[in-house]
């Protein structure tokens, strides 16, 4: 859980990321984005648009073991956070933490 957490922030922070449900999903039906991310507590419509699209488009989904609250304060962002793509992970090891 704490190299997840890790992972996500410093991508965030050295990376690029997408955060919100309707931009990662948008994200997902281009195709674009190395990851896709999403709180256990998400919808449970959002949660199956992304299975959904992240399988289309071939993009591993990771469900975050924490709620969108949570998830948000990893983020360091001061609002709650159900989904997010990271697109480039600059510094972060969290595509290969999660293979």
């Amino acid at each position: 859980m704490m190299d997840v957490d890790r992972g996500i922030r410093v991508a965030v922070d050295t990376g690029d990321v997408t955060l919100g449900s309707e931009k990662s999903i948008q994200s997902l039906k281009l195709g674009k984005g190395k990851l896709v991310v999403v709180a256990a507590n998400a919808p449970k419509d959002i949660l199956e648009d992304v299975e959904y699209y992240a399988n289309l488009s071939d993009i591993p989904a990771h469900t975050y073991d924490g709620t969108s609250v949570d998830l948000g304060s990893v983020c360091g962002k001061p609002f709650t956070v159900a989904t997010l793509i990271i697109n480039d992970p600059g510094d972060s090891t969290i595509l290969d933490d999660l293979r």
